[in-house]
């Protein structure tokens, strides 16, 4: 998308703004697909990067699936019209009033916990398939607070408790469909996914009804220009030759299912800010915009890097600049950052902004969450209106003591 429409966009509906391009997730669903035609591989959307339901809508229609992690991601994709069998509930730490609210609904049921297990095998006596995730002890990611597969994740059942899990699952006769795994986002070495589907292949091989691998998603996204994505061809290259070998194995097929988020809308976003004030200091010379982390807290919160341009002077001269937040708070998007020369009133666009973004969005100093919008070619939308004072105190109860 061109600078100029970006401007528009701002223009029309107001800054701060988080703009998609649904042109953009076609592209990459249509990379994911065409680098495994003809493999019995199935794609599950983790919604919890990007959750407006015109998002939900134009993924379902793509033909891929729905991984969820909470019973109201569940309800918002059935919402939209996702099949159950096309939904996969993968939670973390939840009562297992809410799995059994999953299991009503109909969806594939992931669990990450011996204790909820026991629940689970206990109160469906084998008359409901579970998929069980499995923590494969394998450090991956870009941060330490978005790798899910290590020593000290809380994600996932350790592999050395795997003889408990089977004691349980004999006992308790639990139908086993799948297994499981999630080493984390922003894996950067492509062995990562051979490492650990080793790993997976091996557990798979202690139960003889599965008929699901899944192996996460956590496809590298390239947020500076020197990166690379991962090059999901030579993946697909690479993890064939053993899931083959244990298909003849078993004599049976088996689908592996990917789980991609990040991959699929980070790219498609853009979150566009005004610069409020240009503010000269001895040691940096601050700008600062119309937002902050209540917006967008992923520099914030684990150091992630946004590319960022002044869309209003592209031509101008580079200059050396700290881009700061709104709040009263150290918010921080990026320091020492290149830009052309900003002026006070200039647009500037970060790109990357689809995913995990507006999504960790809040109210912070009374501050209203951002508008978004929706591209499609010549067309476009707004998804969700910008906030205002009757959303900020819609959930409030005023009382008097006195």
């Amino acid at each position: 998308m061109s600078a100029e429409r970006w401007i528009e966009l701002a223009e029309e509906y107001g800054t701060p703004l988080y703009v998609y391009d649904k042109k953009k997730i076609e592209e990459r669903y249509g990379k994911l697909t065409s680098a495994f035609e003809g493999k019995d591989v199935r794609f599950f959307y983790a919604c919890k990067a990007l959750g407006n339901i015109n998002i939900l809508k134009a993924i379902k229609n793509m033909g891929c699936g729905l991984d969820t992690v909470s019973i109201n991601e569940v309800l918002l994709g059935i919402k939209v019209g996702f099949e159950p069998k096309n939904i996969i509930y993968t939670p973390n730490c939840v009562a297992f009033d809410e799995i059994k609210e999953a299991v009503d609904l109909g969806v594939h049921i992931n669990i990450d916990n011996i204790s909820i297990l026991e629940q689970f095998g206990n109160y469906y006596q084998g008359n409901y398939p579970v998929i069980i995730r499995f923590n494969p002890h394998i450090m991956a990611g870009g941060n330490y607070n978005i790798s899910t597969g290590h020593i000290d994740s809380k994600f996932g059942i350790s592999i050395h408790q795997l003889r408990h899990v089977l004691r349980v699952v004999k006992t308790l006769n639990i139908n086993v469909e799948g297994v499981h795994m999630h080493t984390g986002s922003e894996i950067k070495d492509m062995q990562v996914f051979l490492q650990g589907l080793e790993v997976l292949l091996d557990i798979a091989r202690e139960f003889p009804n599965l008929k699901i691998l899944d192996l996460g998603s956590g496809f590298k996204v390239p947020y500076k220009e020197d990166e690379k994505e991962t090059d999901v061809q030579k993946l697909r290259d690479i993890i064939s030759g053993p899931i083959e070998e244990f298909q003849k194995e078993r004599n049976c097929k088996v689908e592996v299912w990917f789980e991609p988020g990040k991959y699929l809308v980070s790219e498609s976003g853009t979150f566009l800010v005004k610069t409020n004030v240009i503010k000269p200091t001895p040691a940096t010379v601050f700008v600062g915009v119309d937002s902050g982390f209540n917006h967008l807290i992923r520099p914030m919160l684990y150091g992630s890097y946004h590319r960022i341009d002044n869309i209003s002077n592209p031509s101008g001269t580079e200059r050396i600049y700290t881009i700061v937040g709104n709040l009263c708070e150290t918010d921080t998007f990026a320091w020492d950052r290149m830009l052309t020369e900003v002026n006070e009133g200039d647009i500037l666009a970060f790109h990357n902004a689809g995913a995990y973004c507006y999504e960790m969005s809040m109210n912070y100093n009374a501050r209203f969450k951002p508008a978004e919008v929706l591209v499609s070619g010549e067309k476009h939308a707004l998804i969700r209106k910008r906030e205002n004072m009757d959303d900020l105190l819609k959930n409030t109860i005023e009382v008097d003591f006195d």
